[in-house]
């Protein structure tokens, strides 16, 4: 396979251009070209505030199917245009033992829907747990907490068929390396189950959440139609070990199952369960994670800023956006939702917390970004009756609490201005909050410490110099967020195994991924390691 990458065409060019294009660049006639496809598609915006049309561009990554390619490749002498194909994901099990039970899986979100896919399709036929509803009545919950203020504490914009990020953006771009096609794996499932197919090959690729939801669905439908179970509303209340191995776990405080073979996928709010398995005596560490606020600007603002005078010709544009503060603290951007909603993604009783979402279409008049700053276990509290091991999430905990006082248990929101005046204001500027949940002005200052508003601040401040704008004082906070990733982490041996043997933690939650594509592959991984060393039941 011919592979062409750097080939560049101009915003509004034609699916006949590129082929075009692609002819120009192997010197052959459109006619040889027997088959191509897109790898890769970005924008190129970098020369955009010069005058020409021509200086914004789509660069592809490109792989072709021709006759005769390496007389082709050679005559060319560009380094552009190679042979060669992409990583494929190759994965064959390979155990021998005997597995006494079907693997349980609790989690069902991208972790733990990929993991028990790949073991169902493989014949493993395996029992899925989790404490949310279905994908349509966790829909009707969170719609209603939206609406109601009512909080169900096991189906919402956290827990439920999907896990959190049903309820996001549903960003599926990752810094993880992917040496074994698993990133690519994960896309073309994705994609084999209604995703959009320019999942395979958009530089940052997005689903949305009004797709994802169907999405998470189809694959469950699958995992099912292979011989594997799901139940929802189920959470995991104990496990039985014995001489240091797992013979059973406990559902819902009265079932108890036999089992031999767990997959800890549970997500990075599943609080209880750390606490369960911490008692368990299974190791885990506390880890430094970020928190902050979710700020609102005009999309136009952003896209105008990125891609100049042409942004209405193109998607929504995103950014990307850190600094290290005066104190030595980092802060940044995370989870830029571009035309989206700023959501209360709360899940414990007195306790409030927000995150970003965006339909597939990107639409809404503003985009949101979290803006975060690192904190570190010597940020967290000291006290004797909390386990040096949680105390992160006692962390979050504290802010979360103190987010819900000052809003009066809805989400406090304050202007970027009145932030730095220290007061609170009744009234919005320019920018019109989109929000989904109830909301109230407040001081955000009375629910995180100065540290953070501070660091926050000149963060900001300093953004303002790459985006003008960015630090408009009527740009909108929301808080608190703090669920930006697990503040723990399990350990796991090389085989992806616990202390305890026959638990494998994994995912989010487990803190060895950050987002829907690498919890999806450490899905995958744990699988893998499943399946290296037993055979189907």
């Amino acid at each position: 396979m011919i592979q062409i990458t750097q080939l560049k065409l101009k915003i509004d060019h034609t699916k006949e251009d590129l082929k075009k294009q692609i002819a120009k660049q192997l010197k052959i006639q459109e006619s040889d070209i027997i088959h191509f496809s897109i790898v890769k598609k970005s924008i190129d915006a970098r020369k955009k505030n010069e005058s020409s049309i021509h200086n914004t561009n789509y660069v592809y990554s490109l792989e072709v199917e021709v006759k005769d390619e390496g007389k082709i490749v050679k005559k060319l002498h560009n380094s552009n245009i190679t042979i060669g194909e992409r990583q494929k994901y190759s994965y064959r099990p390979s155990g021998n033992e005997k597995l006494k039970h079907r693997p349980v899986i609790a989690g069902f979100g991208p972790a733990g829907l990929f993991c028990g896919l790949m073991l169902a399709r493989e014949g493993y036929a395996p029992i899925i747990l989790e404490r949310g509803d279905e994908i349509s009545n966790r829909v009707k919950a969170v719609e209603h907490f939206w609406q109601t203020n009512e909080l169900d504490e096991n189906s919402n914009v956290q827990f439920g068929e999907g896990g959190a990020g049903t309820f996001s953006d549903g960003k599926l771009n990752t810094l993880v390396k992917d040496q074994f096609g698993r990133g690519r794996k994960v896309l073309e499932i994705f994609a084999e189950h209604g995703a959009p197919e320019e999942i395979l090959y958009l530089n940052k690729p997005h689903i949305g959440t009004d797709k994802l939801q169907g999405v998470v669905q189809g694959i469950r439908k699958e995992i099912i139609a292979l011989g594997g179970e799901v139940r929802f509303r189920t959470c995991l209340t104990d496990l039985f070990i014995e001489k240091g191995r797992l013979t059973g776990v406990e559902l819902n405080h009265k079932e108890v199952l036999e089992c031999n073979t767990l997959v800890l996928a549970v997500g990075h709010s599943a609080r209880d369960t750390f606490e369960l398995i911490y008692k368990k005596g299974l190791d885990m560490i506390q880890k430094s994670f970020a928190v902050g606020v979710r700020i609102q600007h005009p999309q136009k603002l952003i896209s105008h800023n990125q891609y100049g005078d042409l942004y209405e010709k193109l998607p929504a544009a995103d950014y990307k956006l850190s600094h290290q503060a005066s104190s030595g603290r980092g802060v940044y951007s995370f989870c830029m939702c571009p035309g989206g909603f700023v959501v209360n993604s709360s899940s414990e009783q007195g306790g409030l917390v927000v995150n970003g979402m965006s339909n597939h279409a990107r639409d809404e008049e503003n985009a949101n970004s979290a803006l975060i700053v690192t904190v570190t276990p010597e940020d967290f509290p000291k006290a004797n009756d909390i386990p040096e091991a949680l105390s992160g999430i006692e962390y979050q905990r504290i802010l979360e609490k103190a987010a819900y006082k000052t809003g009066k248990g809805v989400i406090p929101v304050q202007l970027f201005g009145d932030l730095c005046r220290n007061q609170e204001n009744d009234t919005i500027g320019h920018i019109k909050p989109i929000i989904k949940g109830q909301y109230t002005f407040a001081n955000l200052r009375e629910c995180l410490p100065d540290y953070i508003t501070d660091t926050l601040i000149e963060g900001v401040q300093a953004f303002d110099k790459k985006i003008p704008g960015f630090a408009d004082e009527e740009a909108i906070l929301a808080g608190v967020e703090s669920r930006t990733s697990s503040p723990i982490r399990i350990i796991r041996n090389e085989e992806f195994e616990s202390n305890i043997s026959g638990i494998y933690p994994c995912g989010e939650g487990a803190g060895y991924a950050g987002g829907i594509t690498s919890a999806a592959m450490d899905g995958i991984k744990v699988y893998e390691a499943i399946a290296s060393r037993y055979k189907a039941v």
